[in-house]
């Protein structure tokens, strides 16, 4: 389970985010949207452990992985990016390449990939290993309607086989439906609405 308690944080004289109370359960996939600045990105560090909330709890599973909203590639190939920290894991990474229609790229450099296959890689490179708490940040920014699609169907079948909680930001409403069980809205910081989608 995740849960917060009264967690603020300030940057500067600006409060980014309030959140008296919010309880997520087991298993659930929770889409968090709003404006830009409205507190998504701050609260998705703060549940990965990168950044302190100024006050008030914080309770999470310390297995996590987390999924920056501006994917990087290291040095090599596609699939060697794939295979960093699971080296034992070849098969499971060349199937999710192809879930995620990379496997043409899998001996291509890494950093020579364009903006959506970046993102997809930085996607392949977190749900190769299993974890209890999956948080990514806006993954399907740099990607058409078709990678939306793979996303979906590699996030459904990453959490039929983990039976993970997810917490992902976007700012697209299709994505959100198909990806999570729950809205939050935040607006200024601050949880606006939560309900089911």
């Amino acid at each position: 389970m995740v849960e917060l308690r009264s967690v603020k944080k300030v940057y500067k004289d600006r409060t980014v985010l309030d959140v008296p109370q919010l309880r997520i359960q087991h298993g659930e996939s929770v889409a968090l949207t709003g404006a830009n600045g409205s507190g998504k990105t701050t609260l998705l560090r703060i549940l990965a452990r990168l950044l302190r909330a100024d006050s008030g709890t914080v309770t999470a599973p310390q297995d996590v992985l987390y999924l920056p909203q501006h994917p990087y590639a290291f040095r090599g190939t596609v699939l060697d990016n794939v295979l960093i920290g699971a080296k034992d894991r070849r098969e499971q990474a060349l199937a999710l390449l192809e879930t995620l229609e990379l496997s043409a790229l899998a001996a291509k450099p890494a950093q020579s990939l364009s903006g959506g296959e970046l993102q997809k890689l930085a996607l392949c490179r977190v749900l190769i290993r299993p974890c209890a708490l999956l948080l990514l940040d806006e993954p399907t920014a740099a990607l058409d309607t078709n990678g939306t699609r793979l996303v979906c169907d590699a996030l459904a079948r990453y959490k039929a086989q983990t039976d993970c909680t997810v917490v992902l930001s976007t700012h697209a409403p299709q994505f959100a439906a198909k990806a999570a069980e729950r809205l939050i809205v935040l607006c200024d910081g601050r949880i606006e609405s939560d309900g089911s989608i």
